[in-house]
């Protein structure tokens, strides 16, 4: 499988690294890791003293940014220069309202200084840095893609969700939703359980994956055995050309909010694949029309119902 971003064509070169760099070749993902280190630098140097610095060959720059969907090394170029730009525009805006996301923030010093102003501050930057980046998170979704895997959810004879780890929440929570919109969902906590269900789903059901680093072994597990009874898989994950996305018929990719795959393992935050993960049952309610529809009016009936007056 040729990695090249598949993306939408308007998307930051940076979205473009954190998605596609621990799927390059070694050579191209030092490239790309050194250029999401210093885009400053990057944006001075040619592919020749990029190269250089790197220290790879020319070639290597060039496939590099072809890699990650521009024609050449001075496209990429031009796209860190925007994206700088644009960073250093919204840095400002922020300075001028009294509440940028460039520092700690106005309740005053660092988060190791304490206090709950510290704190509080702390947590409104990394807020702003969130909803900054919200725009990213849709970025490497393809229309054929989403439509895929919603009709995937509204077509199948039994549908089974697997997650594990960091990403177990999500699963649970989708599983959730699907069930209060109608659509029966199969969920289990427990590793083996969730191979054996796979394994006995059989062909006109489809098996959901979560995974954020797209590399769990517990799910990439379950994915071969729903696999090997003829049922379609379907995966969300982070990281383009990972192990899920090799397993699945049809992958969601969301790049991760941290920016790379260090941060999706020591700074990890599922809040970018729950934010999709909402909207596309909301989706998954709106093609269904009235069964969807009356699905949720029967949940608000049971929810008023355990409600004390």
């Amino acid at each position: 499988m040729t990695t090249t971003w598949q993306g939408s064509p308007d998307a930051r070169p940076s979205v473009r690294i954190a998605s596609l760099a621990p799927a390059l070749q070694r050579t191209e993902r030092r490239v790309v890791e050194a250029i999401a280190a210093d885009r400053d630098r990057a944006v001075e140097c040619t592919a020749q003293s990029l190269a250089e610095w790197v220290g790879v060959g020319r070639t290597t720059v060039i496939r590099a940014a072809q890699s990650l969907g521009y024609d050449g090394y001075p496209q990429l170029r031009v796209a860190l220069v925007q994206e700088l730009a644009l960073e250093s525009a919204a840095a400002a805006a922020g300075d001028a309202s009294g509440g940028g996301a460039s520092g700690i923030g106005a309740e005053g010093g660092s988060l190791s200084e304490g206090g709950a102003a510290s704190i509080l501050g702390t947590l409104r930057v990394r807020i702003a840095q969130l909803a900054a980046r919200l725009d990213d998170t849709v970025a490497a979704l393809t229309p054929e893609a989403v439509d895929a895997f919603v009709q995937a959810l509204d077509s199948a004879d039994r549908l089974l969700v697997v997650a594990n780890g960091l990403s177990s929440p999500l699963g649970l929570d989708f599983a959730m939703r699907l069930n209060s919109a109608g659509r029966p969902v199969e969920q289990f906590a427990d590793p083996m359980a969730q191979q054996i269900a796979a394994r006995q789903l059989g062909a006109g059901s489809v098996c959901v994956a979560f995974s954020g680093s797209g590399a769990n072994r517990a799910t990439l597990d379950a994915m071969s055995a729903a696999r090997a009874s003829g049922a379609r898989v379907v995966a969300i994950t982070s990281f383009a050309r990972s192990a899920v996305e090799k397993l699945a018929d049809v992958t969601l990719v969301v790049p991760p909010v941290g920016g790379s795959f260090h941060d999706e393992l020591i700074h990890t935050s599922r809040a970018a694949l729950m934010l999709v993960t909402e909207h596309l049952v909301d989706a998954f309610v709106e093609i269904r029309g009235d069964r969807g529809r009356e699905a949720r009016a029967a949940v608000l009936t049971v929810l008023a119902g355990a409600l004390e007056e």
